[in-house]
């Protein structure tokens, strides 16, 4: 079974998915035996792999020495072309529609092709809805895009169907790394309603409560970065 397929049926089942979002620029490769020892004992069900700023360096070695220890997907979630490694399982093929910046929209995508026809990854077309957060994020800083309002739910909701109508599989609503403020609930309910294909929610959620909430709202994948990486006890009972 595809990763997607596995995702769609997952969601059809209710079984709700966790992501733990790993920065390369962040995780040194000697770290990551204790990193992955952490993740086997969280409820974690993929991994993805990718950061605004990162220039792609040692990416092949992280993403190895993460399947070698642990048999999760591992999805690459990637800033720009230069972020794809062959080591992965698939990749989030992102685009940004919250906002007007050609690079994110389709540039990048079209750059990636020579990379990716080397490769047997799975290619997963995502639509990406930056949420406006209370900070300015890397996302925003990087893409030179302004994130779409938290409080126009309706406009969301339609760039979301937008996206869906475009023929993205996946819609993902994201805060951003280290957002003051998560997703609001209201708009994950809404969105998953306008939907008829999985929804992933990130940025900002710093508690199992807050991941819940996600989950109850509609989420069909939730996806912690900044809080699992601050916290070597976040999921302990």
């Amino acid at each position: 079974m595809s990763i997607y397929q596995n995702i769609i049926q997952s969601a059809e089942e209710n079984k709700k998915l966790l992501a733990i979002l790993i920065d390369p620029e962040k995780i040194a490769l000697e770290h990551v035996p204790h990193l992955i020892s952490r993740i086997k004992k969280s409820p974690a069900t993929h991994i993805l792999v990718g950061g605004s700023t990162f220039d792609g360096q040692n990416l092949d070695d992280l993403i190895s020495g993460l399947k070698k220890h642990c048999d999760l997907p591992v999805l690459l979630f990637p800033g720009g072309f230069q972020q794809i490694s062959a080591q992965a399982d698939g990749i989030l093929f992102l685009s940004l529609l919250s906002g007007r910046n050609p690079d994110y929209l389709i540039e990048h995508q079209v750059r990636s092709v020579p990379y990716l026809e080397q490769t047997r990854l799975e290619v997963i077309p995502t639509g990406y809805l930056l949420i406006e957060s209370g900070k300015e994020t890397a996302v925003a800083r990087v893409s030179q895009t302004l994130p779409l309002s938290r409080e126009n739910i309706e406009y969301v909701s339609q760039t979301a169907k937008a996206g869906e109508y475009l023929g993205k599989k996946l819609i993902y609503l994201e805060a951003g790394s280290g957002a003051k403020h998560a997703v609001p609930i209201e708009m994950i309910r809404r969105v998953k309603d306008a939907l008829n294909i999985p929804l992933i929610v990130g940025g900002g959620i710093r508690s199992k409560n807050a991941i819940e909430e996600a989950f109850n709202a509609g989420a069909d994948m939730v996806v912690i970065g900044t809080a699992f990486e601050n916290d070597n006890t976040f999921f302990d009972v």
